[in-house]
């Protein structure tokens, strides 16, 4: 099977989910997956769009919350791994990409 048919055979929300390094303490319980999707414009509001792409911390921190499952917190998403938000980071900067950029992006991987 080749990376092509790889790519179109995992689901989209499949995907989208990043399994955490260091998986986030809430009281009794653990979040050790975080599933993100494609945030609408009045999401993006109040942050800065280039910055998100630069994967600017400030900005990721602001996005997580309103566009993971389960819904993550500010605090923790201040509070989570560099490796786990810089893995998050690069999918939130895929979903601003046009598709014809990543089908490019893909041909060239």
């Amino acid at each position: 099977m080749s990376t092509e048919d790889t790519t179109q055979a995992i689901p989209e929300a499949e995907n989208n989910t990043v399994v955490l390094d260091t998986p986030i303490s809430r009281g009794n319980s653990t979040v050790e997956t975080i599933t993100l999707r494609k945030p609408q414009a009045g999401e993006l509001r109040g942050v800065n769009l280039v910055e998100l792409l630069n994967m600017d911390v400030a900005s990721l921190i602001k996005i997580l919350p309103r566009i993971s499952t389960p819904s993550i917190t500010s605090p923790e998403a201040a509070a989570m791994d560099p490796a786990d938000l810089l893995e998050c980071g690069s999918k939130i900067a895929g979903f601003l990409l046009r598709k014809s950029v990543k089908t490019e992006v893909s041909l060239i991987a």
